[in-house]
């Protein structure tokens, strides 16, 4: 009988992970490091979510013991990166002030602005890029209307299109490395890359090589593509949705776990969602559902869950970012949590349709704490794509740099997503093809990047037909009663959530 490995969850993977996790966070792993490997105990799989033959019983009860004392360790970075949101606020001193979702004020977005020109990296100003508009929140000049779900629906429906389109065109090629990326667009003449991946006129021996991600290949290549297909990048969106539904914009991190209970499947789930389900049904509450035997706390699931926060908080980033806190404490700590709230921020200022993409980067980082790891990699991220005009170039100082990490890991994909928004001053295409050529997690980056842009786009038209035609305006998913409904719908029940009054 052959052994069902579930992945993700096994503790002999779980605690090769956690070596690298204690490493990157600074904590001393190396005694137990040496425990481990003393015993046989294998290290964590590269790519894969399991490694391909179960542990003894003497190795899974070992690693379930090693991983309780790892958590145990003190670690050298706890000030400077804290998870709690009083101590985060504490270290940002540009903290947006807390208001509501702009009231009167969201008008269509002005003519793209200049390229960034010389980075501004100091703490003081946010760490990023040109410097701001002359007037208003963007400088666009132009006439304000009314924040109403009419205004910001086909902003929203944009951005919906957007997460789509740019998370389908990251599918085929997930997990596969950059080369293989590289060499497999070159193939078929989509180099730099301009459009759908495909397999027309691929030579047999390169798809040997570097076989399409197997879960995507019959659904996202240019010649299969029959709507959108299920992806956990557009389920996390359509849960937040429920959330803001049931409970409003003041929802708890129990809410969130007993609404994924609810409504996730768990096969649904995968790295640090998946350990703090599984923590839930053990009956650990949040926020110590993030910590417990959780290597993939830093990783990038927190991320792809923030932009509704952002959707629904258009022009009220400090909002936005607090909801995506809440959000991420249930499987995220530090770094995992300071990824999910830049983008939640960034995405809100974006959504009131008055500020460039540089200005959206800037507010960002107006909530991550400007010591830490993440804030580092997304400013080092910015700078490269100011001084580089080959993208290439950026995307190999960036592997370079960030090479010990796993491609999952949010501070290497936040800092390839800032990168790549930067270098194509905002442009929907641009965006989305330069971050999924820049490998690591390539649906998630892309859908990220898709979202932002289609906000900045502002509506659906001003996005290019060969993206959102084949989507068809239907989302196959496992959410709720979801599956089939189309992106209008779907805006139109985001902008109803956006202008809910809250209580």
């Amino acid at each position: 009988m052959t052994p069902l490995r579930l992945t993700w969850v096994q503790p002999e993977d779980l605690l090769g992970h956690e070596l690298h996790q204690a490493e990157e966070d600074g904590r001393e792993p190396s005694a137990i490091a040496a425990r481990w490997h003393r015993a046989g105990g294998p290290q964590s799989p590269q790519r894969a979510g399991a490694s391909p033959q179960p542990a003894s019983p003497y190795l899974r009860a070992l690693a379930q013991d090693l991983l309780d004392e790892l958590a145990d360790l003190p670690s050298r970075l706890k000030d400077r990166e804290p998870t709690a949101l009083p101590k985060i606020k504490a270290l940002c001193p540009n903290w947006p002030t807390a208001k509501d979702p702009v009231p009167t004020a969201v008008g269509r977005r002005s003519a793209r602005a200049e390229r960034v020109g010389t980075a501004d990296l100091s703490h003081a100003t946010g760490g990023v890029g040109a410097a701001p508009p002359p007037s208003g929140r963007g400088g666009s000049g132009e006439e304000e209307t009314s924040l109403t779900p009419t205004t910001l629906r086909p902003r929203l429906e944009a951005a919906w299109l957007g997460r789509a389109a740019g998370c389908l065109l990251g599918k085929p090629v997930e997990k596969l490395p950059l080369d293989g990326i590289r060499q497999l667009a070159r193939a078929t003449g989509n180099w730099p890359l301009t459009t759908w991946f495909t397999e027309r006129g691929l030579p047999p021996h390169l798809k040997a090589t570097h076989p399409w991600n197997r879960r995507s290949a019959t659904t996202s290549l240019a010649e299969n593509i029959d709507g959108m297909p299920e992806d956990d990048d557009l389920n996390y969106p359509l849960l937040n949705l429920l959330l803001l539904q049931r409970h409003g914009k003041h929802f708890t991190t129990t809410d969130v776990a007993r609404l994924w209970l609810d409504e996730l499947p768990a096969g649904r789930t995968f790295t640090a969602e998946r350990v703090a389900y599984r923590n839930l049904l053990d009956g650990i509450e949040p926020p110590h559902t993030a910590r417990h035997r959780n290597p993939f706390r830093e990783w990038i699931g927190a991320l792809i869950r923030a932009d509704a926060h952002g959707w629904t908080n258009p022009g009220a980033p400090a909002t936005a970012a607090e909801q995506a806190h809440r959000d991420a404490a249930l499987t995220h700590t530090a770094n995992g949590v300071y990824a999910a709230m830049f983008t939640a921020a960034a995405i809100a200022e974006a959504a009131t349709g008055t500020s460039d993409i540089h200005a959206c980067l800037r507010t960002g980082l107006t909530v991550v704490p400007p010591k830490s790891r993440l804030a580092e990699a997304v400013r080092h991220g910015i700078q490269l794509a100011t001084e580089h005009r080959d993208f290439d170039t950026v995307v190999d100082e960036l592997h370079a740099t960030h090479a010990a990490y796993h491609w999952v890991h949010a501070i290497p994909n936040t800092a390839l997503l800032a990168a790549a928004l930067t270098h194509a001053d905002g442009d929907f295409t641009a965006s989305i093809c330069r971050v999924v050529s820049g490998g690591w997690d390539t649906d998630s980056n892309g859908a990220t990047a898709g979202s932002i842009t289609g906000l900045l786009a502002g509506d659906p038209e001003a996005i290019p037909s060969h993206w959102t035609t084949p989507l068809k305006n239907r989302l196959a998913t496992s959410i709720g009663d979801f599956n089939g409904t189309g992106f209008d719908t779907l805006a139109d029940l985001t902008a109803q959530l956006a202008t809910r009054p809250t209580t």
